[in-house]
């Protein structure tokens, strides 16, 4: 029997729903893009809030970015709707969509809304190890019909800002305090950048609140998530926890570090970064400076070496 996808007439509409996080958000562009690549005859739009739709925006493979309003979805028409974010408000737009297919995890809320069941990411790769979110994404759209292959690194557009000199883009900020590295060591890390990689640190944040213990350096608060985007894409290293802004530094490869503590490296580390190294330790307080520093200065060699 033919997939949910090849069943689709030439030019028909998919509707994907990605609400929340912007770590999320950009690790459903790889799927995105395979989807496209596959049937570059579909209208693909994105159902995104508003605060991540920069995510998106300039993408090639997207054709509409929709507001989570839950008749957005009837009024657009699409033929396949895919939800991956599995919430309750995400299953009623699914529903109301009145979409010939309807698809959703098989662990997703309110299962009877759906008509095609995604099953786990496991068993769609054929493999029991735990999954990237990148992977388990991008099993949604093979379960679908989209062939099964190497799933690529996340796709963004931005430009890269005007700056001036080289810098180091930090991001001493998390969703979760467990997450975060101590602001007295981000500090000793951004003059120790300063001092012998010759880089200006710039700290980004969402508020002034934020970065108030490292107003001595730089810093971008509350920036749009564009201008956000291009700041990483300048930068010459990018420091971070982990969270959303290093998953941006995936997608423009930057080289760097990202530091690990209160979340699964193997589902969230940088996808098809590897010049964006990770360190993990539980609790993430007690990663020492220096070895963060020494981390840096191998990314940081090699990015000089081919300049």
């Amino acid at each position: 029997m033919a997939s949910a996808i090849d069943q689709l007439a030439p030019g028909s509409r998919v509707a994907i729903i990605r609400l929340r996080s912007m770590g999320d958000c950009v690790l459903t562009t790889p799927a995105i893009h395979l989807l496209k690549r596959y049937r570059p005859d579909l209208k693909i739009g994105v159902v995104v809030d508003d605060r991540f739709r920069d995510v998106y925006v300039g993408n090639p493979d997207i054709d509409v970015l929709l507001a989570p309003t839950r008749g957005v979805l009837f009024r657009w028409r699409p033929r396949l709707v895919l939800n991956l974010h599995g919430g309750t408000r995400s299953a009623w737009m699914t529903a109301l969509s009145m979409a010939c297919w309807r698809a959703g995890f098989a662990h997703f809320v309110m299962q009877p809304l759906y008509n095609l069941s995604i099953p786990r990411a496991q068993r769609i790769l054929g493999e029991e190890r735990t999954v990237h979110t990148a992977e388990h994404v991008a099993s949604a759209v093979f379960h679908l019909g989209v062939p099964r292959t190497e799933i690529p690194r996340a796709r963004l557009f931005a430009e890269g800002t005007e700056h001036g000199a080289p810098y180091c883009v930090i991001h001493p900020q998390a969703t979760a305090q467990e997450k975060i590295w101590p602001a007295e060591r981000f500090l000793a890390l951004a003059a120790i950048i300063r001092d012998e990689l010759r880089l200006e640190p710039v700290f980004l944040g969402a508020n002034d609140a934020e970065l108030a213990p490292f107003e001595r350096f730089r810093c971008l608060s509350g920036a749009p998530l564009k201008q956000a985007m291009s700041l990483i894409r300048g930068a010459s290293l990018f420091v971070g926890n982990d969270s959303g802004p290093a998953h941006v530094a995936a997608a423009f490869e930057r080289p760097g570090v990202v530091l690990f503590g209160g979340s699964d490296p193997v589902v969230w580390a940088p996808w098809q970064c590897p010049q964006l190294r990770q360190i993990v330790r539980t609790p993430v307080a007690e990663i020492p400076v220096e070895e963060v520093f020494e981390a840096l200065r191998v990314p940081f060699a090699a990015r000089e070496a081919r300049q």
